[in-house]
């Protein structure tokens, strides 16, 4: 059956964007299958004790640098070959904390320098460029504020120094915290596919991997090679680690020497961490990929590879044109099918590309303790679903090139499910991204209706699982919110100023709640009023072709008039100088006589008369035959019309207008929250 443009335009956006979400699935099988079948040993040689300075880039961590600093000087290795240097960039209790510990240390003999440079400029690329200025040992290993290096570290990781053209060694992250919630857990899953897939594959190969940031050992030579730090993304790790393979150094990925880090537990931290990652990416395949592609020593295969690494987080906006597109292609009767006739093997199909294929990546993982890790991917996929909007918010950052300043993801000291974040520091309150999550979340819940009323329920798993993420998202987002306590001396006043604070943002939540149930309702209410009478209009033409009764077809017909009378009561409608209405359409904009409600009104009573005339002929006359053939092509036409204005209906004049108050009133509760913490900000200042 043909399509008018409009949905013609969204299915070919909807196939071309599962085209590329499939190649970047499938290449993350490839990687899979790499990581199991080339298993290189890595050679370890005795070098003894090299110089080595363990730079320590910091900034506002009050709760995990002295952590990290014990950590560091606790480690087995001689105190005149290990320089230590907490580069400190806080402007916060870090600072005399720090120098207090720094202080400590020195007086027992470590080598240990508390580096102040009374800037943030390039923030910790910036850190570590000045840090570098002054470096002068044969390695330098980095360890972020959130990582807890064991006593062994340095003395199980050099070795693999082996060759002279190992430029870094690269650790695999630990979790600490693992099991403090289930953000936590779906993390470190997450973070585990990364290294033990990934980094794995790539570091077995030719092909490039990229530095973490943290848990790595550089050869001084090497960075120094290679450019040294450059403070134009926000992953100055992946910039260098690619430049430095583009020199032809290699960079070595350890999976047995694991550095245990604290994840995240606060969602508007894991939601920065993870824009952060998407965005420096982009970053990079702007600043690299040409480098890389006209590079003649770097291999085809590896080319491609950097490709995809450097702009995999664009299968997040993928995500949400498929996701947008899914329900208004339901709607217009598209068939998405696989295979026509077997509508089960569509969710077959997406099963085994992705649920299915992770279980089985997941239990050559963890072996015999996969069933626990399986156990995780339901939370995974809702998680990585919801992830799309802040993400792709990231990437398209990235693209129009709009600056950021580098936001440091916070830490509390969080190591047992006993521990509390709530009342500390550092505490970051919900974005605007929370309405595009609450937005496509409402939208989900109309897509799932569409898929019933449109008799596709195999599509429902598919479009629930995303919006049962959107509203995880948003709702933890919300949840996690804390507002600053004010540091007024006056206890009084302290603690009016925080129940006002708690009682605004209690508000916020309750109203944010209605307008999410009343905007379910609206989009429920208006599917029921204006698009599921045009599926049963649909219905009754298909009834019509397929039956040869006149009474049938008549009773298709006064059931066709019934619906259409519903959907005209709310069309916009031209009116003649006569006074009569010769038009209701749902195209308010270049609208065409194909879309034309009264002329289908107008149609279908005109086929009713035919009907009643014919329908006492004889079946046997040509008459009859010319009759009721004349009507089933006209009800074919007729669907094709009906078919045409349904996308329209979605993007009416009252649709929109509702659309723009329900989204500005949840604008308006963001903007009240907002103007709340200046003020409390600002109390805080006085």
């Amino acid at each position: 059956m043909a399509i008018n443009p409009f949905t013609s335009f969204v299915f070919d956006l909807f196939i071309l964007s599962a085209m590329i979400i499939t190649a970047y699935t499938v290449n993350f099988y490839y990687l899979v299958f790499l990581s199991r079948t080339r298993k290189e040993s890595h050679p370890t040689i005795d070098w003894g004790t090299p110089t080595i300075t363990i730079q320590l880039p910091i900034y506002n961590e009050k709760y995990v640098a002295k952590r990290l600093v014990d950590a560091v000087c606790h480690m087995d290795y001689p105190k005149n070959k290990m320089k230590i240097m907490v580069c400190d960039d806080s402007d916060d209790d870090t600072v005399e904390l720090l120098r207090g510990v720094v202080d400590g240390y020195k007086k027992e003999g470590y080598q240990i320098e508390h580096v102040r440079r009374g800037t943030r400029k390039g923030y910790k690329a910036g850190a570590l460029k000045h840090a570098m200025k002054t470096t002068d040992t044969e390695l330098v290993a980095i360890f972020d504020a959130d990582f807890i290096p064991p006593t062994w570290f340095l003395k199980r990781a050099i070795p693999h120094f082996a060759t002279s053209n190992i430029g870094l060694v690269q650790c695999r992250w630990g979790h600490i915290n693992e099991d403090y919630s289930t953000i936590t857990q779906v993390q470190a899953l997450s973070i585990d596919f990364h290294f033990l897939v990934e980094q794995k594959a790539k570091s077995n190969s030719h092909l490039f991997m990229n530095f973490n940031g943290t848990a790595g050992i550089w050869r001084r030579e090497c960075i120094e090679d290679a450019g040294g730090w450059h403070t134009a993304t926000l992953v100055e790790d992946l910039d260098l680690s690619y430049r430095a393979q583009m020199k032809s150094w290699k960079c070595l990925f350890l999976p047995d020497i694991v550095v245990d880090a604290e994840l995240p537990a606060q969602m508007n931290g894991a939601k920065r961490q993870q824009f952060r990652w998407a965005k420096g990416s982009i970053q990079c395949a702007i600043k690299l990929l040409s480098d890389v592609a006209l590079k003649r020593n770097v291999a085809i295969e590896a080319k491609i590879q950097a490709f995809i690494q450097l702009t995999r987080h664009i299968v997040y906006p993928l995500v949400l044109i498929q996701f947008l597109s899914l329900p208004v292609l339901l709607a217009a009767q598209v068939n998405l099918y696989v295979v026509s006739v077997l509508p089960a093997l569509t969710i077959a199909t997406y099963l085994a590309m992705g649920p299915g294929a992770y279980v089985l990546v997941i239990q050559g993982m963890y072996g015999k303790s996969w069933k626990s890790k399986a156990k995780l991917l339901p939370a995974l996929l809702v998680y990585n679903a919801g992830m799309s909007v802040n993400n792709t918010v990231a990437v398209f950052d990235a693209i129009l090139g709009k600056k950021n300043e580098f936001h440091r993801t916070p830490k509390y000291g969080i190591v047992t499910k006993k521990d509390d974040w709530k009342d500390k520091a550092y505490n970051l309150p919900f974005t605007q991204t929370t309405l595009l999550e609450i937005f496509f979340g409402v939208y989900g819940i109309m897509g799932v209706f569409i898929a019933i009323f449109s008799n596709n329920p195999v599509f429902i798993p598919i479009i629930a699982l995303q919006t049962i993420g959107f509203f995880f998202i948003a709702y933890l987002s919300l949840s996690h919110t804390r507002f600053k306590r004010d540091k007024s001396s006056d206890n009084r006043l302290r603690t009016r100023k925080e129940k006002m604070a708690n009682t605004i943002y209690k508000l916020s939540m309750i109203g944010i709640l209605g307008i999410i149930i009343f905007g379910g309702y609206m989009a429920i209410s208006g599917y029921n009023s204006d698009i599921y009478p045009l599926d049963r209009i649909r219905g009754n033409l298909d009834g019509i072709g397929t039956s040869s009764d006149p009474k049938i077809i008549r009773d298709h017909l006064v059931a066709i008039q019934e619906d259409l009378d519903v959907v005209m009561m709310n069309l916009p409608e031209t009116i003649n100088a006569d006074g009569k209405v010769i038009s209701k359409n749902p195209v308010w904009l270049f609208p065409t006589e194909s879309t034309n409600f009264v002329r289908i009104q107008n149609n279908i009573a005109s086929m009713i008369a035919d009907i009643d005339q014919f329908s006492s002929v004889s079946k046997i006359t040509d008459d009859y035959n010319t009759g009721m053939l004349d009507v089933k092509e006209r009800a074919s036409l007729l669907n094709i019309n009906i078919m045409d204005a349904t996308p329209y209906m979605y993007v009416s004049p009252a649709n929109m207008m509702m659309s723009a108050i329900w989204m500005a009133a949840i604008i308006g509760i963001f903007a009240a929250l907002k103007r709340k913490k200046e003020q409390l900000n600002k109390s805080n200042e006085e």
